[in-house]
């Protein structure tokens, strides 16, 4: 399987997932400034969407979206639990969470990327981030993980989004149960190993 990546961008979710599931993928450099790949190629001839992740399987398939990624990731090693089993009402809970995380956090810090975007609307946008902070800050109170003990594909992606704090000015340490959370996630092998090869870590 092919990951179409770009370093510390929202790609790093699933290749923390396919890390912790111990799969095999090879890693494609896409640039989320020039939509190219290292050489030359169009990205958006490969996802007419332009963005990473993008998931190609071995069968020539290709699948985009986070949430949709890890799911499929996480359902190729079952074994590894990073995704409880499909109908169940716990799966249902996991989804609960990646909708939010990609709707709430996700797109939240979207603006703050944006050069061309105002300051009055950065502002409003790291005031509702903020917001949506302090709830996910609560839900971790007496929690290991996003769903209790056990490690999942909705923790990657909330360790992702939560390290764009730094470069755009959204300070994540006044939340105490997040910082304790986001440091167990930070010493997990998968997540050391995915941020080394992305050149996030040294």
């Amino acid at each position: 399987m092919k990951l179409y990546y770009s370093p510390g961008a929202c790609s790093l979710s699933p290749h923390i997932v396919a890390r912790e599931a111990g799969l095999d993928i090879e890693l494609v450099l896409a640039s989320t400034k020039t939509h190219q790949l290292q050489d030359g190629t169009d990205f958006y001839g490969i996802n007419a969407k332009g963005y990473v992740p993008l998931l190609e399987l071995d069968d020539g398939q290709r699948l985009s979206e986070g949430p949709a990624i890890v799911q499929y990731l996480a359902d190729q090693a079952p074994d590894r639990q990073l995704a409880p089993a499909n109908g169940t009402m716990a799966r249902y809970r996991l989804q609960e969470w990646l909708n939010f995380l990609t709707s709430e956090l996700h797109k939240g810090f979207s603006p703050l990327f944006h050069p061309a975007m105002p300051e009055e609307a950065k502002a409003l946008a790291r005031t509702k981030l903020h917001e949506r902070l302090k709830w996910v800050d609560a839900q971790l109170e007496g929690r290991q993980y996003l769903m209790g003990d056990g490690f999942t594909v909705a923790d990657a992606y909330l360790f992702t989004v939560t390290n764009w704090g730094r470069l755009v000015g959204v300070d994540v340490s006044v939340y105490p149960h997040l910082v304790a959370y986001r440091e167990r996630v930070s010493q997990r092998p998968a997540v050391q190993a995915a941020m080394k090869a992305e050149g996030l870590l040294k």
